[in-house]
């Protein structure tokens, strides 16, 4: 009986090293040292310095563009990428769209013209992708906006796994969501329906 309950501990032990192993080197792998689940919205307690009484200063917030930058990407506000949709070269494929989310987001409401690339089943869609990056001249990746990653580790697969050079590769921090809020037109559907609505203000 200690023999079965040995080889059992010994099989359990191995499967968690080879579970974190491999979760490790998945680029799909989940960071251990994330908070998925953050439901404290407090601000945090300013901190009293014993020598003088005084508040200490409280670390300035991180935005998301410098999160960008720090990873070598190119993040654009929305205005910038509003631009870039009207700009001329959005309708001749000098400037695409890439919209980093799932088909049923995709599906409810994109930025006109975007291809789909889910970061989650890419080889579903680099086929169509890729040769509209390298035609581009402009790459700009989106996905809901927020706390929203999948645009960024999009921009880095399209980056760093097929090369698209980093200097046409602009991540649109707001998405979607900011997208929506600025009244600008979305397109339901697959990509070119022609089922257009400017959503209200």
């Amino acid at each position: 009986m200690k023999r079965v309950l040995l080889e059992s501990v010994l099989v359990a032990a191995l499967g968690v090293l080879i579970a974190f192993g491999a979760n490790a080197l998945s680029p799909h792998g989940l960071k251990l040292g994330r908070d998925y689940f953050p439901g404290d919205n407090r601000p945090p307690i300013a901190l009293t310095n014993p020598a003088t009484n005084t508040a200490a200063a409280a670390p300035q917030a991180h935005s998301a563009a410098d999160h960008l930058r720090e990873k070598g990407l190119n993040p654009v506000d929305s205005e910038k990428a509003e631009q870039l949709f009207r700009d001329p070269g959005f309708e001749q494929n000098q400037i695409i769209f890439i919209d980093a989310r799932n088909d049923e987001h995709y599906q409810e409401g994109h930025i006109p013209g975007a291809f789909q690339l889910d970061r989650f089943h890419p080889e579903n869609y680099l086929g169509e992708v890729l040769p509209a990056c390298m035609g581009a001249r402009q790459v700009v990746v989106y996905c809901n906006g927020g706390e929203c990653e999948d645009s960024e580790f999009a921009a880095l697969l399209l980056r760093d796994s097929a090369h698209i050079p980093a200097d046409k590769l602009l991540v649109y921090a707001g998405g979607i969501a900011d997208w929506k809020t600025r009244g600008l037109p979305v397109e339901t559907g697959a990509r070119r329906s022609g089922q257009l609505s400017a959503p209200k203000k």
